[in-house]
Formats: C-alpha cells, structure tokens, sequence
C-alpha cells in the first residue's frame, strides 16, 4: 500500500459536499439554532476557551462562566475539566451514527470503516482548532493520553459497531485498541493538514485500515494454531475452584483522569 491510494469515491464526494457546504437559505427559510443542553454548552464552552488560550491555563471555573452554569451546576453534570472533554467525544458520537449509511451495506469492510472514520473527522472540524491545542498540551502527559485511550476505546466501540465490525469474541478488543491508536496517528495528520480536500489526512487513513487488517488477518492466523493450547488452559483452569470477585459497579467517567 502506497500513501497515495485512492479513497473511496463516495468518500471523494462527501468530502467535496462538505466543502461547498449546505445550500444558502433566504431569510424566510432561516432558523434559530437549537438550544444547548446544560451539557453541551459547558463542551461547547470549554472549547472556545480552548481554541483561544492554552489548555493549562483553563480553569472549572472559567468554563462555568462562560456556558453560563454556576460551579454547582457544572459539578452535577461533569467532575472535572477532562471530562467536559470527554463529554465532546459523546457529541461527536452521536453526529457520526445518526449520519446516513445508505449505499454503504454491500461494500467492503474497510470501505465502510473508511467512510464512517471520514465522518468522525467532518464532526471534528469545527473543533479543530481547540484540538491542536490540546493535543500538543497533552502529548507529554502520559496519565492524561492513558485516561483518553479509554475514552476513545468507548467511542471507537460504537464507530466499530457503525461500520459493521464485531468488537466482541477473542480478538475484539484488538480490533478496538488497534483502531483507537490507527485513528490517533490520523488525527495527528488531520490536524495539520489544511488542505480542503485532505488528501494526505484520507492517505493515511487509508494506509492504517490496510494495515490493520493485515495485522488482523495475521492474529487470526495465531488464534487458529494455538486453538489446542487454549483449550487445554480452559480445562485446566475449569478444574480448579472460583474465587468471587466483587465490585461496588459504580460507572466511573475515564476521561475524569485528564
């Protein structure tokens, strides 16, 4: 695979639609935007301040003032600042999945990964600037990049689910991880290419879905031949008595820790 490999023509097309943007509405046709819910305006808050000042330099407080909540409001909805921006992964979630998928079924896995990634990063788009600025302020924080990877592996679940890959079963969790750091080495791309088109952003997207396959296809090979041995684990462990595990199940948010 080559980094100029050609995308997905409908791929080509969403991208040259996005770009001409919607159709111009008279007066009469225009509307109000919606309004916000408490949660989306403190996401929508913390990335206008993070599009125009450092990301350490962002506090609770400058994030309630701005969506207009009091620290009491907030802290119902969010317990910390990563959060908030974990919260912007769930936006984006939602924009990707209730897009259309029509003309999609019959094609290739990877072209629908392919098409269903290009998505997750048009929703990114407006956010792009704040982005950039907290992935350079995150980059050597490694408790923070660790926090996100569980994040993301919770949202790439669903982008999974959306393209028709099945995420469960012995290799599931490397289909997961593998398309959580794939898509983190396009994103890193995605970010400093300005070009409308982006054409070196859908190269390397390309060249990581290609690559993850052969590195599935390669897991699926080991799984095979050590079938045997696993089986004999499993009898082995069968054998022996179970402790209980107990937990509380309190649902925690991951992004808490950035």
């Amino acid at each position: 695979m080559t980094e100029n490999k050609a995308p997905s023509k409908r791929t080509r097309k969403a991208a040259s639609a996005a770009q001409e943007g919607p159709a111009q509405e008279g007066p009469a046709q225009a509307e109000s935007p919606p309004k916000l819910s408490p949660r989306e305006a403190a996401v929508e808050a913390l990335m206008r301040l993070a599009a125009e000042q450092p990301w350490n330099d962002i506090e609770i407080s400058d994030i309630a003032r701005e969506a207009g909540l009091t620290l009491a409001e907030l802290r119902d909805l969010f317990p910390s600042k990563g959060a908030v921006l974990g919260g912007l992964t769930r936006i984006i979630d939602r924009k990707v999945l209730e897009g259309d998928s029509s003309g999609l079924e019959e094609e290739p896995t990877r072209e629908r990964l392919f098409d269903v990634l290009m998505r997750r990063l048009d929703a990114m788009t407006p956010y792009k600037p704040a982005l950039r600025r907290i992935a350079y302020a995150l980059r050597g924080e490694p408790l923070s990049m660790l926090a996100l990877n569980n994040v993301m592996l919770n949202s790439h679940r669903y982008m999974l689910a959306a393209a028709g890959i099945d995420t469960e079963g012995p290799l599931g969790q490397l289909k997961l991880q593998g398309v959580v750091i794939a898509f983190a080495r396009v994103t890193q791309v995605w970010l400093d290419d300005d070009d409308l088109a982006l054409a070196r952003t859908m190269a390397r997207l390309d060249k990581e879905i290609r690559n993850g396959e052969r590195i599935m296809e390669r897991a699926e090979d080991v799984r095979r031949l050590t079938a045997p041995l696993r089986a004999l684990g499993r009898s082995f462990l069968d054998r022996r008595p179970r402790g209980r595990r107990e937990h509380d199940g309190e649902d925690t948010d991951p992004a808490a820790a950035i």
